[in-house]
């Protein structure tokens, strides 16, 4: 259907049951929904929101536009977990109900405090002219689930000499106060990352920009200030970046610092921005340190105004898995969670001899463990058909240090304008290891135990179910059904 605007921000009651029971059976149809990953039960997933850990329970939210496949009134979803790798729904979090969201309750995070966990949110508002109004908004939850909205708004405008683009506020405490980090963008288009400051999560005081001295592009999302092993690391989703080589529309990136320091709102000898990701398909990454000490992260497989074949199914989307965020040799890296071990199945070894093509025939649901030589080459076909026609392309050489992963050969293009492959860098001469975990239309890769990794989404027709290793040595994997 055409979405037009008035039908994008139609008020949740104003939905018929017959259409939300037709969007629903024609979700369930589809042929690329997912085992394992978080995906909206109907419409459209995008940031992860809340990550936490409260009441015995790890909980995750997102943003959801449950009636279609579009950017429409946003509300908050909540799902919850005891092991981190089986969610179950918990419904509908956050709703646009009153004055200062009416228009979405956008991105935001979550704390513990107490009895109970906090909320900051951004609601968006639009006036009479389509003019934006934002607001940073608080909410409590109790240990039942009940939600309960902050009447008034923490920080009711931006401040001065910034535009309503001023959103994703991530909840900190640090020392005795609370920060809250927040994306945004000055009257003349420079993004920055803003930091206000709090005794009581009432009263909230204006810090200013962060110092970091890097370009930012026009605006930033989705800011994340974390300490990991006395590092201080900073997420961000900047868009309009030019300092920096990505081809996705927006990048997600970080910046690795020796510390962050209160006093003085900057960021202690910052290294180069980097791109988190280095696949296709990942933004808006949540991260939080959680009680037992470990950094994890969750990120959106998706990015924003792209187009996917799952639009004309009215779903889209999903979360990555969590992964633990550590510091290494002064580098970054990001691998799944231990825990994801547990959705481990069946386990064989595969054997593909040197220069011989290995094939075999998968549910497309799977986790594949590789370890590479030096000075060799490969490659590896996800979603293969039968003849190797069309297949998502992992090929390596690690003699000359490189990876590159190749969706061109599909029925299904997706967004050919950013470019159909990607590309990155290792150690020339060194072995490698590679993980892959594939969920029926998604995949993630992890190069060398996370040191790089990439994301990306891939469509296959229902031919389409061979997994095949070409190698030019002798190469053995580990591979391991995987069951939700």
């Amino acid at each position: 259907m055409e979405w037009t605007q008035e039908m994008r921000y139609r008020q949740y009651q104003e939905w018929s049951e017959k259409y939300v029971r037709e969007l629903k059976t024609n979700v369930e149809q589809s042929k690329w929904r997912l085992n394992y990953h978080i995906q909206p039960e109907t419409g459209l997933l995008n940031d992860p929101n809340g990550f936490s850990f409260f009441n015995g329970k790890w909980h995750l939210f997102y943003q959801s536009f449950p009636f279609g496949a579009v950017h429409g009134l946003k509300s908050w979803y909540h799902v919850s977990s005891t092991d981190l790798i089986h969610w179950e729904s918990e419904g509908a979090a956050l709703e646009p109900d009153c004055a200062f969201d009416s228009h979405g309750a956008y991105s935001g995070s979550a704390l513990p405090v107490g009895e109970a966990l906090f909320l900051a949110y951004t609601g968006n508002v639009r006036d009479q002219s389509w003019e934006r109004r934002s607001y940073q908004l608080g909410a409590w939850m109790n240990k039942k689930g009940e939600i309960k909205k902050v009447a008034e708004p923490l920080i009711s405008e931006p401040p001065a000499g910034f535009t309503a683009h001023f959103r994703d506020p991530q909840l900190i405490r640090s020392n005795d106060e609370y920060l809250m980090v927040i994306g945004g963008q000055t009257l003349d288009e420079q993004g920055e990352v803003l930091v206000f400051a709090s005794q009581d999560l009432v009263n909230w005081q204006y810090r200013g920009p962060m110092k970091i001295h890097q370009d930012l592009g026009f605006m930033v999302e989705c800011p994340n200030l974390l300490s990991i092993e006395e590092h201080a690391v900073l997420l961000l989703c900047p868009q309009g970046l030019k300092e920096l080589d990505y081809q996705n529309v927006y990048p997600n990136t970080y910046i690795l610092a020796e510390e962050y320091s209160a006093e003085t709102n900057s960021l202690k000898n910052p290294q180069k921005q980097q791109v988190l990701d280095e696949g296709f398909d990942l933004y808006a990454t949540q991260a939080f340190t959680a009680p037992d000490g470990r950094c994890l992260s969750v990120g959106w497989i998706g990015l924003p105004e792209m187009s996917y074949p799952t639009f004309g199914e009215g779903w889209a989307h999903s979360l990555s898995l969590v992964k633990e965020l550590t510091i290494k040799d002064g580098k970054l890296y990001q691998y799944p969670v231990e825990e994801t071990q547990r959705l481990r199945g069946s386990q064989e070894t595969l054997v593909a001899e040197a220069n011989e093509t290995f094939m075999k025939q998968t549910a497309n649901s799977y986790e594949l463990q590789l370890e590479i030589s030096s000075n060799c080459q490969g490659s590896i076909h996800l979603f293969s058909d039968s003849i190797n026609k069309k297949s998502l392309v992992l090929s390596y050489d690690t003699k000359q240090g490189k990876v590159r992963l190749d969706r061109s050969k599909t029925d299904y293009p997706l967004n050919p304008e950013f470019g159909e492959t990607r590309e990155t860098i290792v150690e020339q001469g060194k072995s490698l290891t590679i993980a892959i975990f594939v969920d029926k239309s998604t995949c993630e890769i992890f190069i060398n135990a996370g040191e790089k990794t990439l994301t990306a989404n891939y469509y296959p027709t229902e031919e389409q179910t061979y997994l095949l290793l070409e190698n030019s040595q002798k190469c053995h994997a580990s591979y391991y059904t995987l069951n939700k």
